[in-house]
């Protein structure tokens, strides 16, 4: 989606969640202390700016406060961030999710995942949205969507309390449960984070039943070095497909594009275009160059959802568009030791 075709999509979004038949009671009650008339004066992306950073307000919003008037006749679901730098936030959906996934999933096939075929999902389910997530895709497939349930809070507390034997001893319960499921079931994708995949390499039996039986591995959630990637393409599982995503319950997933000639990270994620804008700013909120490095500040123009000006709790190295008004990629992202004051623990999610 070009720069323009953006921007009529957002004044369309501005008329529809400020207007008084069809916004949420959340937007409706900000309109008037905004300062400024958003159906009139937002006509383009660079306005997104001149909203309020609003997702601390996400963390104690009734979340039916966050439902446009205009879908009020459709189900809903909520979802809970990570909860990492306090409170988690909470987000709505109906059925944008499941679109965006269906265009992440044509980009994970583009990368080597098999388009059909099972699903393991080593990763958390509800509250958070990467379960969901991995379900729709494996459906996309007509796959059967296999899970083993993870608690990232639980982690992160046991290792902020100072507890990492524990948090250790609960990884390898995780993964007792995987090595069942492998055993006797074929599975053609598993679904993991970066430090589950390593302990996973570490178990030898497992590891081999990994890469005996699992065609493609999608590794999301926690941040990954260039250096443990190439391990994990080139060492561990060479014959493997292996992608990443970069995500997180407010932006939605960015995954992994496909390598160019040229690329200098070899991991370059892109956000869906058609609602979604990343850019990477520096301390003073002004976009970084090509090939700096800058914080992650999101703007989420979608029916069900909309959330300008959000600064993320990660950095990323910008990198040019693959073609003429493409969106930016995002390279090497990693996360803030802390944010808001907030001592943040990745984790193993």
């Amino acid at each position: 989606m070009s720069s323009d075709d953006f921007d009529s999509h957002l004044r369309k979004l501005m008329a529809w969640h400020f207007g008084d038949a069809t916004g949420s009671p959340f937007w409706l009650g900000k309109r008037a202390t905004l300062g400024f008339d958003p159906v009139g004066e937002v006509q383009g992306a660079a306005d997104l700016l001149r909203f309020p950073d609003i997702s601390a307000e996400l963390r104690s919003v009734p979340a039916g406060d966050l439902i446009p008037q205009g879908l009020a006749d459709q189900p809903f679901r909520v979802y809970d961030s990570g909860g990492t730098t306090g409170a988690p936030k909470r987000i709505v959906d109906s059925g944008y999710r499941s679109r965006l996934l269906e265009w992440a999933h044509g980009k994970l096939v583009a990368r080597g995942v098999p388009a059909t075929g099972n699903w393991l999902h080593l990763g958390p389910s509800g509250p958070h949205v990467i379960g969901f997530d991995v379900s729709r895709y494996a459906a996309l497939g007509n796959g059967i969507f296999y899970t083993v349930d993870l608690d990232p809070r639980w982690v992160k507390r046991l290792l902020g309390s100072g507890r990492p034997e524990q948090a250790e001893e609960y990884v390898q319960h995780l993964l007792d449960q995987a090595e069942t499921i492998l055993r006797s079931q074929d599975v053609a994708v598993l679904s993991t984070t970066p430090p589950l995949l390593e302990a996973i390499c570490a178990r030898e039996e497992l590891y081999e039943l990994v890469l005996a039986k699992v065609r493609a591995i999608i590794w999301a959630g926690t941040s990954i070095s260039a250096e443990s990637l190439r391990l994990v393409e080139e060492v561990f599982f060479p014959g493997t497909a292996v992608a990443g995503i970069y995500g997180n319950s407010l932006m939605g997933v960015a995954p992994q594009r496909e390598r160019l000639a040229g690329d200098e990270y070899p991991c370059v994620f892109e956000a869906f275009p058609e609602t979604t804008r990343l850019e990477l700013v520096d301390e003073h909120g002004e976009q970084v160059g090509y090939g700096e490095r800058g914080r992650v500040r999101l703007h989420l123009v979608a029916e069900e959802m909309f959330l300008p000006n959000i600064l993320e709790r990660d950095s990323a190295v910008r990198v040019a568009p693959t073609s003429p008004g493409g969106p930016d990629g995002l390279a090497d992202v990693q996360t803030f030791a802390t944010v808001d004051d907030v001592a943040v623990i990745e984790g193993v999610y």
